[in-house]
C-alpha cells in the first residue's frame, strides 16, 4: 500500500477511506486531503452539461454516425454513447459487483489481490498518478480508493481474478469482452474519420487492457477536496461506466468546467492523450476530473485500452507536415507509461511541449 505524509513526520500506511471506521465522525477533511486553493472545484465556473454529445452507435447512417465521433473528439475529447451493444443487465451487474467489492473488509480485499505473482492486482487509496504538491512540499492525497488489474483479451490467468463478490470473474470477464469489443468499433470509426487506414488505430490495442474501479466515499468537505485531479487519461481510449444518480465527473472545455451527469445505459468515451499523441494532435485527450459530494459514495467503472508495452507512439506519416510537425518524441508505450506516472501532466509540458 502506499504511504502518505501528514505532514507531520508520521509516514504510515494509508488505510482504505472505504473500510475507515472513524470518515463518518470527522468534522473536517484531515489537512493531507486539502488541495492547493487553485485546484479546488468550487473556484471554477462551471457551465451547462447539455452540449456533451450524445452518439447513436445503433444508427445505420456510418458516415454520420463515424462524422460524429471526429467531430466530439476533436473538440471536447469526450462523448457518450447510446445502442452500444451492452446489455443494461449487464452493465447493472458490473456496478454491482465492483460496489460490492469495495463494501468489503479491507483485508479481504488485499486477499483478493493477492494471487497474481507478478503484483498487478492492487487495491490502494489516494493515487500515485498525479504528484501535487502543497506550499509546504507535502503530497496533496485525492479522495478515493482504488482497485485495478489487467483483463487480457485472450482470458488468460483468471485464476488470478477475484473468486469474492459471487460471480465476479463470470460478470466482470463478459463486461471486459463486451468493452474491448466496443473500444474495437469506435477507433476503427474514428480512423475511417482521420483518413488512415483502417487498421492504423485500433492495431496499436494491446492484448491487456485495464480495468479500474474508483470509489469515491462521501467526503464532510467537498470544496476543499478532490477525487483526481485534471488529468488526460494515458491510454488511447478510456469506456466510464458512471454510477446512476450520483454526479461527479467534470470535463475541461476552453477553460471552463462541465460537469457529465450520468445517463443510465450510457458509456462515456474518452480518448487517451495516446491517440491524442498518435494522430499529431488531430483529435485531442479529454482532460477531466474527479470531484466529490458530502452526500454518498459514488462508483465508476473505468476500461482503459493501452498500446502494447513495445509499440512506438508516434503520428502516422498523413499527420506530419511542415505546418504541423511531430508533437513530442518517439518512445514506446512501457517508457511513456513510467514517465506519466511519475510525472502526471507535467509530461506534457516537460516532455512533449505541450500546454495543457
Amino acid at each position: 500500500m502506499e504511504t502518505m505524509n501528514n505532514n507531520n513526520g508520521d509516514n504510515s500506511e494509508m488505510k482504505l477511506l472505504a473500510n475507515r471506521l472513524d470518515i463518518h465522525r470527522f468534522s473536517e477533511v484531515p489537512k493531507y486531503y486539502v488541495q492547493p486553493a487553485e485546484s479546488r472545484a468550487d473556484k471554477v465556473m462551471m457551465v451547462k452539461n447539455d452540449s456533451i454529445p450524445i452518439i447513436n452507435l445503433g444508427g445505420h447512417d456510418r458516415a454520420h454516425i463515424i462524422n460524429q465521433i471526429l467531430k466530439a473528439s476533436q473538440e471536447y475529447g469526450l462523448f457518450q454513447v447510446i445502442n452500444h451493444g451492452v446489455s443494461k443487465k449487464l452493465m447493472d451487474e458490473t456496478m454491482n459487483v465492483f460496489k460490492e467489492f469495495h463494501g468489503m473488509p479491507a483485508e479481504e480485499k488485499k486477499i483478493q489481490c493477492s494471487k497474481d505473482p507478478d503484483g498487478k492486482f492492487k487495491v490502494y487509496t489516494s493515487t500515485n498518478y498525479f504528484p501535487n504538491k502543497t506550499r509546504k512540499d507535502g503530497q496533496v492525497e485525492c479522495w478515493k480508493d482504488t482497485f485495478l488489474h489487467p483483463c487480457p483479451t485472450s482470458a488468460e490467468n483468471m485464476n488470478y481474478w477475484p473468486d469474492k463478490p459471487h460471480k465476479y470473474r463470470e460478470i466482470v470477464g463478459e463486461y471486459t469482452r463486451e468493452l474491448h469489443a466496443l473500444a474495437h468499433k469506435i477507433l476503427e470509426m474514428l480512423g475511417e474519420g482521420l483518413g488512415v487506414a483502417p487498421k492504423y488505430i485500433y492495431n496499436k490495442m494491446g492484448e491487456t487492457p485495464t480495468i479500474v474501479a474508483q470509489h469515491y466515499p462521501a467526503c464532510p468537505d467537498p470544496s476543499v477536496t478532490l477525487g483526481i485531479p485534471k488529468h488526460r487519461d494515458p491510454s488511447l481510449v478510456t469506456i466510464l461506466l458512471q454510477e446512476e444518480q450520483v454526479q461527479g465527473l467534470h470535463l475541461e472545455k476552453d477553460g471552463q468546467w462541465i460537469a457529465v451527469d450520468p445517463i443510465p445505459n450510457v458509456f462515456v468515451v474518452n480518448i487517451g492523450f495516446i491517440l491524442q499523441l498518435m494522430t499529431n494532435g488531430k483529435v485531442v485527450g479529454g482532460i477531466h476530473r474527479a470531484v466529490t459530494n458530502s452526500k454518498t459514495a459514488r462508483t465508476s467503472v473505468v476500461y482503459l485500452i493501452y498500446p502494447s508495452p513495445k509499440a512506438i507512439i508516434k503520428p502516422a506519416e498523413e499527420f506530419v507536415n511542415e505546418k504541423t510537425p511531430t508533437l513530442g518524441k518517439f518512445m514506446n508505450f512501457e517508457d511513456f507509461h513510467a514517465y506519466y506516472v511519475k510525472n502526471g501532466m507535467k509530461t506534457e509540458e516537460e516532455y512533449f511541449k505541450i500546454k495543457p
